[in-house]
């Protein structure tokens, strides 16, 4: 199965302990799509041993009747299958041993669960820095992708707050968006997807490679793990995480500054952005000089690939984009340095590097774990581009958007946009604890939080 939606009943409050109070299966209304393949590229195979990808959106309104809105959200949610069926079908392998996402009439499609909560007040989640408060919400925690090939590759739980999980190796950001707005636009009277996906992923990259990877002790978290058996496993040090929400006049601060020496190519606000970042956690790390450092980014690919590929590609079209110095540089000059770094990288990342960056992984295919980002890494995943708090099924878009527990590591860092619109970003970081501690005591950092 693809999926699964949790949806969780509340009348003032949602979170606490949740009850399942019923659970169903959501298929296209269509009956008649028949059976559908459709093989897995280079750009998706390296998210298999990647865990589920998580998202809360967390609504006041829509649980004046919660029944009905389960209903409602199933409707939808079944007509919206018609075009996205591959979230109601499953991982499996061909013949060749290459993976491939299959749908068939016969699936039983995405899981829906309704649940009850109680004693967490919905301002409570949306002032929540942590996660904690999460885990009962969310689906699918500590499930890797890879066990798509048995488990639903889409899973949300909603009470009224939409715990959203999808399967990373089916599909990206940029997908997972389409996907929640187009559902929320069905939801609210549209008959007809407006933009129906383009399914054709072998259009961007069409080798075929067969990997050995069966079950989740075939992965490297797995297969890591099982090596410390018998014997003292590595502690690491335990993670915070916190949202930083950048106003408007925060963010055109934080380009001005990165701007200030008139590059010769001006700073994007996600390049000035970033660098400020990188710059900020290098200092709170309290890093050696000679220290390493990685800035990583998930890059959208569509138009970069040759030919380009249409926005609605659904699939996975996104690529790791690394620079790499060391601490004592990004500390000891201005922020532009980095941001050098950056725009440079991002910039050089053209067709011809994406086609050797698959050409190599094809020739020797490595399953990397969620967290090999790099050396004292800050990696950006997710965009403040993505109209989440757009996601409106008839009660007004979510109050607040956050990642799941899934896929965090130290230097872990997801953007969206602010829930005061215009220009604002929330910057959501995860940071070891004395790391974390020092960041929020960073007035150059914090600008006007």
């Amino acid at each position: 199965m693809a999926g699964e939606v949790v949806l969780v009943a509340e009348e003032k409050k949602v979170g606490g302990s949740v009850e399942i109070i019923s659970t169903t299966n959501v298929k296209p209304k269509k009956s008649d799509i028949g059976r559908k393949e459709c093989q897995l590229v280079t750009f998706d195979l390296p998210y298999l041993a990647f865990y589920y990808n998580q998202k809360l959106l967390i609504y006041k309104g829509g649980n004046e009747n919660f029944d009905e809105v389960v209903e409602k959200l199933k409707d939808g949610l079944a007509l919206v299958l018609d075009e996205f069926y591959q979230l109601a079908g499953k991982l499996d392998k061909d013949e060749d041993g290459v993976f491939k996402v299959v749908y068939d009439d016969d699936m039983a499609g995405v899981e829906v669960a309704a649940a009850a909560a109680a004693d967490v007040e919905v301002a409570e989640l949306t002032a929540e820095e942590g996660t904690s408060k999460f885990k009962e919400l969310l689906p699918y925690n500590g499930v890797l992708n890879l066990e798509g090939m048995q488990r639903p590759l889409l899973a949300v739980q909603d009470g009224l707050v939409m715990g959203c999980t999808f399967n990373h190796a089916i599909l990206d950001g940029t997908s997972t968006w389409h996907f929640m707005s187009s559902w929320a636009d069905i939801c609210k009277g549209a008959h007809t997807v407006a933009v129906p996906p383009f399914l054709e992923r072998t259009k961007a990259r069409n080798t075929r490679v067969k990997l050995n990877l069966t079950q989740p002790s075939d992965a490297p978290e797995h297969a890591n793990s099982a090596q410390t058996n018998g014997g003292a496993a590595k502690s690491e040090p335990p993670l915070r995480e916190k949202v930083f929400k950048f106003s408007e006049s925060a963010i055109d601060r934080i380009k001005a500054k990165v701007n200030a020496g008139n590059p010769p190519k001006p700073f994007s606000t996600f390049q000035s952005l970033s660098a400020h970042v990188w710059q900020a956690v290098t200092r709170a790390r309290d890093l050696a000089p000679t220290d390493y450092t990685v800035f990583t980014v998930f890059a959208d690919c569509r138009k970069r690939v040759d030919p380009p590929m249409p926005d609605s590609y659904f699939g996975n079209l996104i690529q790791a984009i690394f620079t790499v110095t060391g601490a004592g540089l990004v500390l000891g000059n201005p922020v532009e340095f980095g941001a050098g770094l950056i725009q440079t990288a991002i910039e050089s990342h053209n067709a011809e590097a994406i086609n050797k960056r698959n050409d190599e992984w094809e020739s020797n295919p490595i399953i990397f774990q969620y967290k090999d980002a790099g050396v004292n890494c800050v990696a950006v995943g997710s965009s403040p581009r993505f109209k989440v708090y757009e996601v409106d099924f008839g009660w007004g878009g979510p109050e607040s958007v956050r990642s799941g527990l899934n896929n965090r590591f130290d230097g872990m860092v997801y953007l969206y946009p602010g829930k005061s619109g215009g220009r604002s970003i929330d910057v959501e970081i995860s940071l070891e604890g004395k790391a974390m501690e020092k960041l929020e005591k960073d007035d150059e950092f914090l600008m006007e939080i």
